[in-house]
């Protein structure tokens, strides 16, 4: 009886990923004075605190804003600040509640998911195993009660969620969520309250201006000029403080970007529009001026172009980058390659060890002269829930491992700054595809192949255009089976169906032994002479010779 199968799911074309616009570079102020810094934190709290209340108005608000009602936000900020304070905290205002706003459709999402898992495990018998795809039942009475709880929790959350997107309403922690609850457990989190307070305060600070194109150095508020002098405009309430005429502190410290630093200084001599913002690292104790700006968008080159030259295909994973070279052709070039990193520790430390992996690629990649590198398009905003996987933790932990988000974002950047294009491929069947058709084929005595190697080599195909199987064998002279069994065989339950199929490994089946059973496999049919239908002795009945 032919068995039922899960129907493939259709496969997404390769596209080559567009360059990203935005550019942001960094340098340390050095050489603060005292009145410097006492000035940064005076301009910081003041801003914060009206960046903070601003955005508990415009969440409040709901639905119920217009343009009447950001014109009266605005002058009341503008009477505490100046016009283009006031501009910059309404900006960046909007910015994050829209950023709460897409993170409030994604939990409900999430919260969604995991109830319609939990009620699909609770409606099963308790014990009953799960199919490919979908969970089973619970192992226990005392799990399925656990989770029928939770169900009611999740629910709970969920219908909370629900009335606050139907009122607009969002819920923003200014300075993070996280700091806010180290405040109430500072011994597990290694802090003592001075620093704890330090830090908040810091966090919820407000130092950032945006550019404005035709303006004197591309900036108003935050100025810096080609030699590098610092300035700020102070809010009205703060400009007795100014060392400079018109409002204006000017810093002691001298700004000097050597990372793109030729770009910037093309845009403020020709007055073009660059935000900066001013930041403080308490655990450092150092201040750092950060510069932006958008790039025009430039149409990238065209999938046959990065197509030419052959690419890298890259594996991700949660500890390395499984890389592997194929020429224009498809052909696996070399050895593979793989890039590890250890994505334990602080957030630094991660995004440390992530950059070095990526820098070492796009070396490698530079190097042997590629034009493109070929990733998966990766999406697990389906299978991170809790619920999804019960009790298996280990994958669970392996899927948020998995840095998908960092990796996007890191690797367009890096890799336009290398000159390299970024293909994105659908990521179905890859690793179980390249583990059957490449693992084996290629592993020898002197070249170790994983999974992730053949996935790499998957991945790199599909980019190229040319199916993920490798090339069949051309078909014989004849029907027989005089030079072995052929490599493609159909499948299981077709009718005229001749030979067992190949073992997943990519060998062929034993062939059976002179005398044994006959069976499809060995090819000892009936029909074919010298087969053991023939051993039997037989003879004709002889004609009658009188007829």
């Amino acid at each position: 009886m032919n068995e039922a199968k899960k129907p493939f799911r259709p496969l997404r074309e390769p596209f080559v990923v567009q360059d990203a616009t935005g550019v942001a570079i960094r340098d340390r102020l050095k050489d603060l004075t005292p009145q410097d810094e006492k000035v940064l934190r005076l301009v910081g709290a003041h801003l914060g605190s009206l960046a903070a209340a601003d955005l508990a108005l415009y969440s409040r608000a709901g639905f119920e804003r217009t343009n009447d009602s950001w014109a009266a936000r605005k002058q009341d900020l503008t009477a505490r600040s100046s016009s283009r304070w006031a501009g910059a905290i309404t900006k960046g205002t909007h910015d994050q509640y829209a950023l709460a706003r897409r993170s409030q459709f994604t939990h409900r999402d999430n919260l969604a998911d995991g109830i319609r898992t939990l009620r699909h495990r609770l409606s099963l018998p308790i014990g009953e195993k799960g199919t490919k795809g979908k969970p089973g039942g619970y192992r226990s009475p005392a799990e399925w009660f656990h989770k029928s709880r939770r169900l009611h929790i999740l629910e709970a959350r969920l219908t909370t969620v629900q009335e606050d997107i139907a009122t607009g309403r969002v819920h923003v922690v200014r300075g993070g969520k996280k700091l806010a609850r180290n405040r109430h457990n500072l011994t597990a989190a290694g802090l003592t309250e001075t620093v704890w307070r330090e830090r908040w305060n810091a966090a919820r600070w407000s130092l950032s201006a945006d550019g404005e194109s035709g303006k004197r150095f591309g900036n108003e508020t935050i100025r810096v000029t080609p030699d590098g002098e610092a300035s700020i405009k102070l809010p009205k309430p703060l400009q007795y403080l100014a060392n400079s005429p018109r409002g204006r502190y000017v810093l002691s410290a001298r700004v000097a970007f050597r990372h793109r630093g030729a770009e910037w200084a093309d845009r403020i001599a020709h007055n073009r529009a660059v935000a900066y913002e001013i930041h403080y690292d308490v655990a450092r104790g150092r201040w750092y001026l950060t510069a932006s700006w958008k790039r025009p968008a430039v149409q990238a080159i065209g999938l046959e172009a990065a197509r030419a030259g052959g690419l890298i295909g890259v594996d991700t994973n949660a500890d390395h980058f499984a890389a592997y070279r194929l020429d224009a052709h498809g052909n696996p070039v070399g050895d593979p390659r793989r890039f590890t990193y250890d994505l334990t520790g602080s957030a630094d430390h991660r995004d440390a060890q992530l950059r070095h992996a990526l820098s070492r690629l796009l070396r490698w990649a530079t190097r042997i002269g590629v034009s493109a590198i070929a990733v998966e398009d990766l999406d697990f905003s389906d299978g991170k829930t809790r619920e999804k996987f019960g009790r298996n933790k280990r994958f669970r932990q392996l899927i948020h491992g998995i840095p998908t988000g960092k990796v996007k974002a890191r690797l367009v950047n890096m890799a336009a700054e290398h000159g390299l294009a970024l293909v994105a491929v659908d990521a179905a069947y890859t690793s179980k595809w390249g583990a059957e058709h490449w693992k084996t084929p290629l592993t020898s005595n002197k070249r170790a192949m994983t999974r992730h190697d053949a996935a790499g080599i998957a991945i790199g195909r599909r980019a190229l255009g040319h199916p993920i199987r490798r090339r069949t064998k051309p078909p014989r002279h004849h029907q027989s089976d005089g030079g072995g069994h052929r490599n493609v065989q159909a499948d299981r339950g077709t009718r005229g169906r001749e030979g067992l199929r190949r073992t997943r490994n990519g060998t062929s089946p034993p062939r059976a032994a002179p005398g044994r059973a006959v069976t499809a496999g060995n090819q000892r049919v009936q029909h074919r002479s010298g087969h053991a239908a023939e051993h039997e002795a037989w003879h004709q009945d002889s004609l009658p010779l009188s007829l």
